[in-house]
């Protein structure tokens, strides 16, 4: 069993929220952590309903009577998506049992589409509810089970999808992406997201994945599947709201700079990118154009995902094409300028620097393919993509 890093913030969270919504892509683990968490350190009964079973779904057909039933106890509800309307019952249950006196939680939802999808269609529970996200394997999850023997070059060529990551071998690892990537454009996405012929919505992720690391040019995508721009828009979203793409927005302090104002686009799991620009090996990931904008994306996203929400993240990029690949601002008006470099000795371009002059970086990183930590020109430190995880987490 791999320890996921978000098991302190999940069992936080239980002991002081009456809901608790788990969310993340479809296997990623959710249901696994979710009841190994429970059994583990929660002394109430916990009831578990998977709302992908039909019979599970039907005992919510009147879910107010049925969630009565469980005073005192935890509900699991898996694939919550399903039911949206199930936040409005929630909300009164929840506020019943607050005056009773009960303060753990009472519901943990887990589910498949973002916190923005699922309020669309259902009432807050704002002040009730805490979100967290489950990703795939990160790069520290991985390097702390193994210190001694990490090497982040399987985790990135794989991605971090516990089945295709732990695969037997390559050609196992493979089909588990191909038949993920089936799935979601069959079932999953016209479960909650537009009636989008599997066809469209499979080629245009496709499309996407050649603009990962870059703007994405909206209009050239909609002539390609001959749709409009709005269409290419709500299907970018879509997959957005489902954690298979990362838009990251531009950089927007103050500067005379004319900035470049388009988001950038990432597949956020490298083993996915691969399988869609269908790279199967190793040694042709490294002979690929796409290797440099590859490994940016499996650093940007190992970053991100360990922000705490004191911190804010974009990107920058000018008319004179000084750019840097991720800011961050965080607390005591912070700002990291961070580069990512492939390269085992990385190097810099005046652009950078005239960038982090722009946005009046006060810490410069490059991040490389290696694991030492060492100063270079101008203020920049070089470090490894683990070492910059704990250096961030130091901060949160």
């Amino acid at each position: 069993m791999i320890t996921r890093e978000l098991e302190a913030n999940l069992l936080n969270a239980l002991e002081n929220m009456p809901v608790v919504a788990l969310l993340g892509p479809r296997q990623v683990g959710k249901t696994t952590l979710a009841l190994q968490m429970t059994q583990q350190h929660i002394e109430k009964e916990v009831i578990y309903l998977d709302l992908e079973l039909d019979t599970d779904l039907n005992k919510l057909s009147d879910a107010e009577s049925y969630l009565r039933r469980f005073e005192n106890k935890l509900l699991i509800i898996d694939e919550v998506q399903r039911k949206p309307d199930l936040f409005r019952i929630l909300r009164g249950l929840v506020d019943i049992r607050k005056r009773a006196g009960e303060k753990s939680a009472q519901f943990l939802l887990l589910g498949s589409a973002s916190r923005d999808l699922l309020q669309q269609s259902s009432e807050t529970l704002a002040g009730r509810i805490r979100y967290l996200e489950l990703s795939p394997f990160s790069a520290l999850e991985i390097h702390d089970m193994n210190p001694l023997n990490f090497s982040a070059e399987k985790l990135w060529f794989r991605g971090g999808f516990p089945d295709s990551f732990l695969a037997v071998n390559e050609n196992e690892s493979w089909e588990w992406r191909n038949d993920f990537i089936s799935t979601y454009v069959e079932r999953d996405i016209p479960l909650m997201g537009p009636q989008i012929p599997a066809t469209r919505m499979k080629r245009f992720w496709t499309m996407l994945a050649h603009y990962h690391g870059q703007q994405v040019n909206l209009s050239e995508i909609g002539k390609g599947l001959d749709i409009s721009h709005t269409t290419v828009k709500s299907y970018l979203d879509t997959l957005t709201d489902f954690y298979m793409v990362r838009q990251i927005q531009p950089w927007a302090g103050n500067t005379k700079k004319r900035l470049v104002k388009s988001p950038k686009i990432y597949i956020r799991d490298t083993g996915l990118l691969h399988k869609l620009l269908n790279i199967s090996d190793y040694d042709s990931l490294l002979g690929n154009p796409i290797v440099g904008a590859s490994w940016e994306g499996f650093v940007v996203e190992n970053i991100i995902r360990h922000l705490s929400n004191k911190w804010q993240y974009s990107y920058y990029r000018n008319s004179s094409q000084a750019e840097i690949d991720l800011v961050l601002e965080g607390p005591d008006k912070q700002i990291w300028a961070i580069e990512v470099k492939r390269s085992s000795a990385p190097t810099l371009t005046k652009g950078f620097f005239s960038a982090c002059e722009d946005i009046k970086a006060t810490h410069k990183f490059v991040v490389y393919a290696g694991s030492e930590q060492f100063p270079m020109s101008d203020g920049v430190e070089a470090i490894g993509v683990v070492g910059m995880i704990n250096y961030i987490k130091s901060f949160n």
